[in-house]
């Protein structure tokens, strides 16, 4: 574990917390990071290879596992993937139309490719913390010739706010649009002046749009940070746990990880559902006409 990396436990704990960036350094040259303080010096032009590489290919594994479910579906004699493949779908189905009050042929396939995709990322927490690095460590060494202590690379994609705030500025997209499509510029605009307060008096609700406006603009762009800052906070204080575990003798290792992950399927799988619901919930508002 720990000791197997001959860092320090405050390096070993940095190592396992900094991306495999790559970005342009204040000189004008473009490189993969070498350290942290490199990674920092990139800045907003810094791209976290490492998540972006898991982020795309999970989506590819949701896609091709869907794609197969159907591609072998058996309305007689169903199998347990086939099955499992149907609970998930009847499960956000369910969820939608309990929840979602519009029509929309976009909200249910939104909602089942948001739930699995953040269910399948947050997944990747329960893979031993130094297992997949190590074997990036070994890539990196061996083929590359790099210093195995300069080979970055997580491998839980929501524990990167680029990723959690990506999703959830594509669901604040989203809501515009509904919100435009439905009620119109003028109402959108109304509907954030003319609320909370909307007094009959016609000079007090004009001397009330300034207030509304800052009281439902304030909460308008809230739900997209609140909704990333929610999944990533859960998602990287797990999996910090898992590497403060790592740094323990083996054998209380496996004392504290196993009921520690065990409670964090659980977690994994409600972080998921809430960024899903919440989505449904967003949009639902969107849609409605007051």
């Amino acid at each position: 574990m720990a000791e197997e990396h001959a860092l320090t436990s405050t390096e070993y704990i940095k190592h396992h917390l900094t991306n495999w960036t790559y970005g342009k350094m204040p000189d004008g040259t473009w490189k993969v990071a070498e350290n942290g303080t490199e990674a920092q010096q990139m800045g907003f032009n810094a791209i976290h290879l490492d998540s972006m590489l898991w982020s795309v290919t999970l989506g590819i594994i949701f896609c091709l596992m869907f794609w197969l479910a159907a591609r072998r579906a058996n309305t007689s004699v169903p199998g347990k993937f086939q099955s499992a493949i149907e609970m998930v779908i009847e499960f956000v189905d369910t969820s939608v139309r309990e929840t979602f009050h519009g029509k929309s042929r976009l909200i249910a396939p939104l909602a089942l490719t948001i739930f699995v995709w953040i269910l399948l990322m947050n997944t990747m927490d329960l893979i031993p913390v130094d297992f997949i690095p190590q074997l990036a460590a070994m890539v990196g060494s061996n083929v590359f010739g790099m210093d195995p202590h300069h080979v970055y690379f997580k491998v839980v994609p929501t524990t990167d706010p680029n990723i959690t705030l990506g999703m959830s500025l594509s669901v604040f997209a989203l809501i515009i649009f509904y919100s435009l499509r439905e009620k119109g510029i003028g109402g959108f605009v109304g509907e954030l002046a003319l609320n909370p307060f909307n007094p009959k008096n016609p000079v007090l609700k004009i001397i009330f749009i300034p207030i509304n406006l800052i009281l439902e603009l304030v909460t308008f762009l809230a739900r997209p940070i609140s909704l990333a800052l929610r999944l990533f906070g859960n998602m990287y204080a797990g999996e910090l746990i898992f590497i403060l575990i790592a740094l323990l003798p083996f054998w209380i290792q496996w004392a504290l990880s196993v009921p520690w992950a065990i409670f964090h399927i659980l977690v994994i799988t409600l972080q998921a559902f809430i960024f899903m619901m919440l989505t449904i919930v967003y949009l639902s508002m969107a849609s409605e006409k007051h």
